[in-house]
């Protein structure tokens, strides 16, 4: 691997070098130990690869067959309707879709999220209103405060992912229904349901076949994270007839390729090992959990994903760390500054096997501490560090929020509100890449209260606190006048003293959460909905 990997990350439109280019990289033909593409490690098992290797002449050879041919057998699998359902090459390509088709103005996401969720809209002019997680509460998404943001903004889409990438925050199923129910006069809801699978906090996540009914609601699945196979490129979505139809009838007739075929026709005969897989993760998520969370100074979010989200200790620029694990360890994480919302402090971490996370470990004590754990350094910039472009799109974020780089002026028309002098932007920091646009205005949001002492992170999931009361969303006839939220401070506890994990663990009324070892012992196909038995 080279000396100085800065321009491996530069010279890419993604937010790290593909896997084949750091294997070019190296020279030796092995690529770094992955613990930034979000991938299932377990499946498909060997046997599985070995039986589609045996076969690679004639799938790569002749053409697939329709993407209708191919729904068809994964809705026989999931058991759902196929006039509900159309198939993508990746989930990316129905987000392109659902933006072309149903986005007509304005879309409302909780940041930091998925790119292509503030990014696809924004660079087909539309504006984009960004709700910012607030670290204070563990990055935990308040239903309620959302919905309010979006009554006052006027939005008329709304996405949530859930579990949220990067931080692995978790909703419950009851609390989704009830926020589409009070949505209902919008354009469009989407619920992106692309690392439900990892999930366990209760039996039945999925929202799959409440959208169904809804005249609104579409959720988004993916395959090749769940099923390891990012390269294979393919994801679906599930709606009620005529939004599934809309989206099915604009998607080319062989959009799905023969890989895809393969492997969705393959999978009837190994439920048993892919229940089996989604196991092993959370299994491997709570000791990988426990292990980062020894590391002094280290935060460790509690997650629903197959990933973790961590702040790294004061001092630490996570550019810096990701670029020693690559160089001096072969290991590849997800630094993101350039999630809108983050910084460089954080980094994503995809659970992986027990052996790999002691070696991730291991390399993070001598990157941010020397040889010896507990010791005071953290790694010096090194020279040629390029920025992050956190302040950037963090006032991308606070002053303008998602008005986007075209869809600037219109927001200005619907906003025009004054601006707190501390939120006015700054000089872009060379580097970024972002042309800012010029501020709008929003009203003066109330300071922050005063946070008590920080509370320890919670190495696994706490018990349950007691239920929340219900919540209250506002009224579609009656929008709500709701400032935006203010910034959060670096390194406030969660709210009301709790830790993140108690505040992410809290359960509605009824709610009974899954053993956290997970999937139920079961020889068949889960269910579209996530955690239960097909036949």
């Amino acid at each position: 691997m080279a000396d100085n990997v800065t321009s491996l990350f530069r010279s890419t439109a993604a937010h790290s070098p593909s896997m084949a280019a750091l294997t070019r990289e190296g020279g030796d033909g092995a690529g770094p130990v992955d613990f930034c593409i979000p991938c299932n490690p377990y499946f498909p098992t060997p046997e599985m690869f070995q039986d589609m290797a045996s076969r690679l002449r004639d799938i790569i050879t002749y053409y697939p067959s329709s993407a209708d041919t191919i729904t068809a057998e994964l809705c026989s699998l999931l058991q759902l309707p196929p006039q509900c359902v159309a198939m993508g090459n990746g989930s990316t390509e129905l987000i392109t879709w659902i933006d072309h088709l149903m986005v007509r103005e304005s879309l409302a996401i909780p940041v930091p999220t998925f790119g292509r969720w503030t990014d696809q809209p924004m660079e087909t002019g539309k504006r984009v209103d960004m709700f910012p997680l607030q670290e204070s509460s563990g990055f935990a998404l308040d239903l309620a405060q959302y919905a309010e943001f979006i009554r006052a903004r006027g939005t008329r889409v709304a996405v949530i992912c859930n579990p949220n990438n990067p931080d692995g925050g978790y909703l419950h199923k009851h609390a989704l229904v009830q926020f589409m129910d009070a949505m209902a006069d919008l354009d469009l809801v989407v619920i992106d349901e692309s690392f439900l699978e990892f999930a366990d906090a209760e039996q039945e996540p999925s929202v799959v076949q409440e959208a169904m009914l809804r005249p609104n609601v579409i959720v988004l699945r993916s395959l090749g994270k769940n099923f390891g196979l990012h390269g294979i490129r393919f994801g679906y979505l599930v709606a009620n007839p005529a939004l599934a139809g809309m989206v099915r009838s604009m998607l080319p007739k062989w959009n799905l390729n023969a890989f895809a075929e393969h492997v969705v026709f393959m999978l009837k005969n190994h439920g048993a090992e892919y229940a089996q897989s989604l196991h092993q993760v959370r299994k491997d998520r709570l000791d990988m959990a426990s292990q980062l969370s020894a590391l002094p100074g280290l935060t460790v979010y509690p997650s629903q994903g197959n990933f973790l989200f961590v702040r790294l200790p004061v001092g630490a620029e996570g550019t810096v760390v990701r670029d020693r694990l690559l160089t001096e360890h072969r290991i590849l994480v997800r630094e993101c500054g350039n999630k809108i919302g983050s910084s460089s402090r954080f980094l994503r971490l995809v659970v992986r096997p027990q052996v790999d996370v002691r070696r991730l470990v291991s390399a993070l004590e001598q990157v941010l501490y020397g040889t010896r754990r507990g010791a005071a350094a953290v790694p010096e910039l090194a020279t040629g560090t390029y920025s992050s472009g956190t302040a950037a799109v963090d006032r991308l974020v606070g002053s303008t929020n998602g008005g986007g780089m075209q869809g600037l002026a219109a927001q200005a028309m619907a906003s025009p509100m004054p601006v707190p002098a501390a939120a006015q932007p700054q000089a872009v920091p060379q580097g970024t890449g972002m042309p800012m646009p010029a501020p709008v205005p929003v009203a003066p949001a109330p300071a922050p209260a005063p946070a008590p002492a920080p509370a320890a992170p919670a190495p696994a999931p706490a018990a349950p606190a007691p239920a929340p009361a219900p919540m209250t969303f506002p009224s579609p006839l009656a929008p709500a006048a709701a400032a935006m939220p203010a910034p959060t401070p670096p390194g406030v506890p969660a709210r009301g003293g709790l830790t993140a994990a108690q505040v992410r663990g809290t359960t509605g009324p009824g709610l009974t959460p899954a053993p956290a070892t997970g999937w139920p012992n079961s020889q068949s196909w889960p269910n579209a909905a996530g955690m239960g038995q097909v036949g």
